[in-house]
C-alpha cells in the first residue's frame, strides 16, 4: 500500500461506523461495472453461507442493541 493510501486508510478508520460504512459503498460504487458484479457476487456468497449457519444454529446472535453497542464501542 502506497503512503499515500496508508494515510487515506488511517483517516477513514478513525471515523465513526455510519461514516465508514457511507465511504465503503462509495469506493464499491467507483468500481467498473464487471468489478462491481465479482464483488456483489463474492459478498452474496458470503450472505448465503452466514445465512446458512444461522439456519443450523451453528452462530452467534446477537439483539438490535447489541450490535450496535458493538459497532459503537469501536
Amino acid at each position: 500500500m502506497s503512503p499515500i493510501a496508508q494515510d487515506i486508510l488511517e483517516d477513514a478508520l478513525a471515523l465513526p461506523p455510519l461514516e465508514r460504512a457511507g465511504l465503503i459503498e462509495k469506493l464499491l460504487a467507483s468500481f467498473d461495472h464487471q468489478s462491481r458484479i465479482a464483488v456483489d457476487t463474492a459478498w452474496a456468497i458470503v450472505a448465503e453461507g452466514r445465512i446458512d449457519a444461522y439456519e443450523a444454529g451453528a452462530t452467534e446472535t446477537l439483539s438490535l442493541a447489541e450490535s450496535k453497542e458493538r459497532i459503537n464501542s469501536r
